[in-house]
């Protein structure tokens, strides 16, 4: 039965191109769970955008000369075009900026603040004595007063995962000067945290079959519970609906209040182009609807405690009740799909340090297939992992080039020569229906696991019927299968068995390989689209006249592929194929091509 699915991708923050630690825990597998979920059949809305209000955006802007909006619109279309570039077939990959987003997250806002889950408090702001500007609890750094880390921000702490205060931080220090920052009252609004213990408790007992990383942050986050700010002091955010809030200059919600609703906007934004203005309803109010969320490691907070308590807040289901807010009862996260660091050297991958890998200098000297794979096989989904180029072209170069990209080179090649078309199967043999039943039986176990969001065990199935197609057709022999009618209908069966088991190797690897996926589907003389890639476009605003958006979306409906094994068919003519991976030299495993650090 074909249920709605919806896959809520983290937002990344537009102040920035994006290193592949990044979409390493973002981007490659989201894209792989939701193509899996449309080729199985499931009605997908994948959606997200860059995270464009706060202080990184205008910290950048003074460092380039720029106002926010410009630093924001600069960085909006770099990020879209390296996640295109990158296939991420997102449905709407939109921005923080639109009229469209404001409107929607001062909705949520009213909600909770009817539902009397929002308090005002006189709290310490932090200024910088240099330039007299706010600075924002994630922008200042010190020793943890809880388990003494010394990297813990003002917000939270990420070695012991508690909520602080700025003021608590033992020797606090501005992130952007290092200067020590001056601690001044001010006036701002709380969500009232503690007014979700029960139901928030109550809510997060149920996940028992999340990811380990997640389960064991989450146990801890219902302990020690308190206001969390959703105000700023701040000009470049959105503004606050409420008399005596909305006319501040320097009042802002917080870029993570705006930025987790940034779902929500962005599925009701996707609705209001599509021409359906309700259409979000079927994946927010529908309980048969199941969503995942997908981010790294430091992003736990935000999606397992705060966005939940703002819907049920907002859905009027905290521990002080309430009613429905204009949306109707919006549905909670049924995942968490949090995947660990990408590591270089042992070292998080950091812009100021060097140790970076901008997606688009990958792209342009690897193309995205060979990233896509190495992320899903390789990267961090369970714990942290060092990225190195040697394991990097050893994977390259071994499992694709001479595994997969070499099965399907001599499959077709020596169909093509022989036959100049798909052969029909004129003497099987149990050997052709072991391997047919092995490819077929790997539809069920890859997409279990992906179904899960269990990456690399679903690669590890496909890649284990290529090396059964490989074996089958070394054991065969069919090059030697020529010298009268019985050897040559022989050969003709091995071919169309390896061809068979080709096109279901390649179905299993669409999600991860979708490039190189319509390539196989043409070189096994199929045409149209197969897997359907993102484009990028630039449209009007929906509220805000003469504002132009970059934005990503897609037709994912006119795509052939589908999770099941279809029959090739016989005498469809077949073209000389082209080599589908091109091996790489082993020295680049050694130091990395040269614009990049060395693991």
């Amino acid at each position: 039965m074909s249920i709605p699915v919806l896959t809520a991708v983290a937002w990344p923050y537009a102040n920035g191109p994006r290193h592949i630690g990044h979409v390493s825990g973002f981007g490659v597998p989201s894209d792989v769970f939701s193509r899996y979920q449309r080729m199985a059949g499931n009605r997908v809305l994948m959606v997200s955008g860059t995270d464009e209000h706060g202080t990184p955006i205008t910290v950048q802007a003074d460092k380039e000369g720029l106002t926010a909006q410009q630093t924001a619109d600069k960085y909006a279309r770099q990020i879209g075009e390296d996640l295109r570039g990158l296939g991420l077939s997102y449905d709407l990959f939109t921005r923080t900026t639109t009229g469209n987003h404001a409107h929607v997250v001062q909705e949520i806002f009213l909600a909770l603040h009817r539902n009397g889950y929002v308090v005002p408090r006189t709290t310490t702001g932090a200024i910088s004595p240099s330039t007299g500007r706010t600075l924002p609890d994630r922008y200042i750094e010190g020793t943890c007063p809880i388990c003494g880390y010394e990297g813990a921000r003002g917000d939270q702490c990420d070695n012991c995962g508690n909520q602080l205060d700025a003021a608590e931080l033992i020797n606090p220090r501005s992130r952007i000067n290092g200067e020590t920052p001056k601690f001044v009252e001010t006036e701002h609004l709380f969500l009232d945290l503690p007014a979700f213990t029960e139901t928030l408790g109550k809510w997060l007992s149920t996940k028992t079959d999340w990811r380990p990383n997640v389960l064991n942050f989450t146990r801890n986050l219902i302990d020690d519970m308190r206001p969390r700010p959703i105000t700023r002091d701040l000009d470049w955010g959105v503004k606050i609906p409420l008399d005596g809030w909305r006319d501040q200059p320097l009042k802002r919600f917080y870029v993570w209040f705006d930025a987790v609703i940034g779902y929500f906007s962005a599925s009701v934004e996707w609705a209001r182009r599509s021409g359906r203005p309700d259409a979000w309803q079927e994946w927010w109010n529908n309980p048969d609807a199941r969503t995942y969320y997908f981010m790294g490691k430091d992003n736990i907070t935000f999606h397992a405690q705060i966005w939940p308590a703002l819907l049920l807040g907002h859905n009027g289901e905290g521990d002080r009740g309430g009613e429905p807010g204009p949306y109707g009862r919006l549905n909670l996260p049924d995942e968490i799909v949090s995947s660990e660091f990408l590591t270089m050297s042992g070292s998080k991958f950091s812009t100021s340090r060097g140790t970076v890998i901008y997606v688009h200098d990958f792209l342009r000297d690897f193309g995205p297939d060979t990233l896509r794979y190495f992320i899903s096989v390789a990267g961090p989904e369970t714990q942290d992992t060092d990225f190195t180029w040697d394991e990097f072209v050893r994977r390259t170069n071994f499992e694709l080039a001479n595994e997969w990209g070499n099965l399907v080179n001599r499959s077709i090649s020596m169909a093509y020569k022989n036959n100049g078309a798909i052969p029909a199967p004129a003497r099987p043999d149990p050997a052709d229906e072991e391997l047919k039943a092995l490819s077929r039986k790997a539809f069920e176990t890859a997409g279990g696991h992906l179904r899960r969001s269990r990456f690399k065990l679903a690669a590890a199935e496909a890649m284990r019927v290529v090396t059964a197609a490989n074996r089958y057709l070394s054991d065969q022999e069919p090059w030697k299968l020529k010298d009268d009618a019985e050897a040559t209908a022989r050969r003709d069966s091995v071919l169309h068995t390896a061809l068979q088991v080709v096109a279901d190797a390649n179905t299993l690897l669409t999600p991860f390989l979708p490039h190189a996926a319509q390539k196989v589907h043409e070189a096994l003389g199929g045409s149209g689209v197969w897997a359907a890639q993102p484009e990028l476009s630039e449209v009007e605003d929906l509220d805000i006249d003469g504002r132009i958006n970059p934005i990503l979306t897609g037709d994912y409906a006119a795509e052939q592929a589908r999770w099941e094994s279809t029959p090739i068919e016989v005498g469809r003519p077949l073209e000389k194929p082209t080599p589908l991976f091109a091996k790489l030299d082993p020295k680049l495993g050694e130091t990395g091509p040269d614009w990049a650090p060395i693991a």
